[in-house]
């Protein structure tokens, strides 16, 4: 059993730690203000301005005759959101431009950022309400600035798909590493990215950034310092999608923050294992290169993505979650601590498998998030899908996804859950499945992932032309008008401008009937449906 009392209140920890040493030795984000010593950095990060000024300004219990319209006030307006959210919820939520929270030089807002970007190992870093698909559409929209040619890891999210739309990027892929067994996609070696651009400039058109995801959602990362040293020796920004992997960079057991490690950009879903609230995350531009042409560029992509009432409650989330982690790397080691015990029993169970003891047979992978413990569940002779299920129905355990094959619990940095809970659960589930072996519902691998289509037209161009919806099987053969998407984990299996293949839809339809996948963007959930270009 875990040791639960040597927990921590993360604003009372020591200030020797490994996260603090790395900021202060960082100097990341000395551009933005007069540099500090090291005792200023230190003292800085145990505050968290803009929450802190957030509390001041409820405390004062202020007449609010301004939006939102529930007044602020628990007992004037609010009392709806009180029952649901308690009393101090409403009394910070406030709109934008208040002198002494988000107005004027240096206020706590930008202060707060100021400390983001010194803890991310960044040269600025932006708070964000709309998620980190905002931080994916602001990235695509921002480098359109440096060239019109993208050269994409085929494993994106999305939303940077969306980003391309928008921006009038001509994009090109790279796939990346594939565990056929599990239908899981990693990343990409150095080497294989330095192929793809070498193979762009020699067809007559060079790319001017590059789209990379680390860690995968099974927690597979990727060699970024050779990544970027790659995209910059061909002039080209990298971009990284790293929103599962808001955490790295605060514990020496776990990876580190990309934008320490050369990346030009980075996005970070912090809410995912970092601590913050649902739809709060974080752009960081790294000190590169690209860092003075991509500053203004993101600043106006940013005003083009935002939205105008930015959430208080969760910028708010994002200054106190930099300071937990900052100041929690004991807390961070208790919660892999949990996470190694479960993997540790499970090991020594024939009945399940950690999928991430296989990744040294990807040269991709350098290092794993431990946080994230993804377990084969075939020996059970039922689909991960199921097991998921009775793990909620039956135990109230809540893993993040399942596929045919496997499931996949996710460790939040500042969470510590009971590994022998987890334990027990699954070791009744398995009983459940081995018990009745003649009511198996393994469910069938889904197909391979496919190869995408040849692109045919510019995606802009396929997205806003004529179209029309036709049945899926006389889709094959002609060009997608929409973006596709199988969730978990959200990654575009066909994009606008791209030739339908008969793989392509087996894939989509067979998660489409999965019991806890769907397709972002189809037109009806079966995918029985696919709008195409007209003729």
């Amino acid at each position: 059993m875990l040791d639960h009392e040597s927990r921590v209140d993360p604003r009372q920890s020591p200030m020797g730690n490994e996260s603090l040493s790395a900021i202060v030795s960082g100097g990341a984000a000395a551009e933005l203000g007069p540099r500090r010593n090291e005792s200023d950095i230190v003292d800085a990060q145990r505050s968290a301005p803009y929450a802190e000024a957030l509390r001041r300004f409820a405390d004062t219990r202020p007449m609010s005759l301004m939006v939102p319209g529930h007044g602020t006030g628990a007992r004037h307006g609010a009392e709806h959101l009180a029952e649901l959210l308690g009393e101090r919820a409403a009394a910070v939520d406030i709109p934008l431009m208040l002198d002494g929270i988000d107005l004027g030089e240096n206020s706590p807002l930008t202060q707060a950022q100021q400390l983001a970007a010194e803890a991310w190992g960044a040269r600025r870093t932006w708070f964000l309400t709309n998620g980190a698909s905002q931080a994916n559409r602001t990235a695509a929209i921002a480098v359109r600035g440096l060239g019109d040619r993208v050269l994409v890891q085929r494993s994106m999210h999305s939303s940077f798909t969306d980003g391309v739309l928008l921006s009038g990027l001509t994009p090109s892929f790279v796939q990346p590493a594939i565990d056929a067994h599990h239908g899981i996609a990693h990343g990409l070696t150095p080497a294989a990215l330095a192929a793809a651009l070498d193979r762009e400039a020699a067809a007559g058109h060079p790319v001017s950034s590059v789209y990379v995801v680390s860690p995968s959602y099974f927690g597979s990362t990727a060699d970024v310092a050779g990544l970027a040293e790659v995209a910059h020796a061909h002039d080209a920004a990298l971009i990284v999608d790293g929103a599962w992997g808001a955490h790295f960079g605060f514990h020496p057991g776990l990876p580190d923050s990309p934008a320490r490690l050369g990346a030009d950009l980075v996005v970070s879903s912090t809410h995912k294992l970092a601590g913050s609230l649902t739809q709060s995350a974080m752009l960081h531009l790294g000190n590169s290169p690209f860092a003075d042409r991509l500053e203004s560029l993101v600043e106006r992509a940013y005003a083009m993505t935002a939205s105008t009432s930015m959430s208080s409650i969760l910028m708010g989330s994002l200054d106190e979650a930099r300071r937990a982690l900052v100041l929690g790397e004991a807390r961070i080691g208790e919660a892999l601590g949990a996470a190694d015990a479960i993997r540790d029993r499970l090991r020594s169970d024939d009945r399940f498998a950690i999928i991430s003891d296989g990744f040294g047979a990807f040269p991709d992978i350098v290092e794993i998030d431990r946080l994230r413990v993804p377990i084969d569940v075939s020996a059970l002779g039922r689909s991960g899908h199921w097991v998921r299920g009775r793990l909620s129905e039956q135990h109230g355990i809540y893993v993040e996804m399942s596929t045919a094959t496997s499931i996949v619990a996710v460790i939040g940095a500042l969470t510590v859950p009971d590994a022998e809970r987890v334990i027990a659960a699954l070791d009744e589930v398995a009983r459940a499945a081995l018990a009745d072996p003649d009511a198996s519902t393994a469910a069938q691998p889904f197909p391979e992932l496919p190869a995408p289509g040849a692109l045919r037209m510019l995606p802009r161009d396929a997205y806003f032309g004529g179209s029309e919806v036709i049945p899926a099987a006389a889709a094959v053969g002609r060009v997608s008008a929409d973006t596709l998407a199988a969730y978990p984990p959200g990654i575009p299996n066909l994009l606008p401008g791209e030739e339908i293949t008969a793989e392509t839809v087996a894939f989509l339809q067979a998660v489409a009937a999965s019991p806890t996948g769907y397709v972002r963007g189809a037109v009806d959930a079966a995918v029985s449906g696919i709008r195409v270009t007209k003729s």
